[in-house]
């Protein structure tokens, strides 16, 4: 695994807290072809403080639950966000991402709009969608 060795670009990415960061990270790299680029760990030497994967090219942050940080308690469920996946074959990546065991929220189906896209779900609740355009 790499060292962190330099900042990501100015922009903007998707950080996402995970109760179980190194499957995560495992799911990820199975489900999406992920890659690590590195991860730290708290001062318990188990939970991921901070990790970096590139899916589709892209970075993506990710961290434990550190309920110590944010007063305790459960977190709540992700909702109102959907990561969306712009690939070059929707039909490879959604059958990559299901036989890795996410759950299927919208059928990947050719859409109006000229895409072929779906919905999923990942083990850690975060909510996925994929798309490319139809081939022709």
């Amino acid at each position: 695994m790499a060292e962190a060795t330099s900042a990501i670009p100015v922009g903007v990415y998707p950080y996402l807290t995970v109760k179980g960061g190194k499957a995560a990270i495992d799911f990820y790299s199975r489900a999406f072809g992920a890659t690590e680029e590195f991860r730290t760990y708290g001062e318990d030497g188990e939970r991921i403080m901070h990790a970096r994967i590139r899916v589709n090219g892209f970075a993506i942050l990710i961290s434990d639950d550190f309920p110590e940080f944010r007063g305790g308690g459960e977190a709540p469920p992700p909702v109102g966000v959907t990561i969306h996946l712009e690939v070059d074959d929707a039909d490879a990546w959604w059958k990559r991402a299901v036989d890795a065991g996410a759950e299927i929220k919208m059928p990947l189906a050719d859409q109006f709009w000229g895409d072929r896209y779906g919905q999923l779900k990942d083990p850690f609740g975060h909510s996925w969608s994929i798309g490319a355009p139809i081939k022709k």
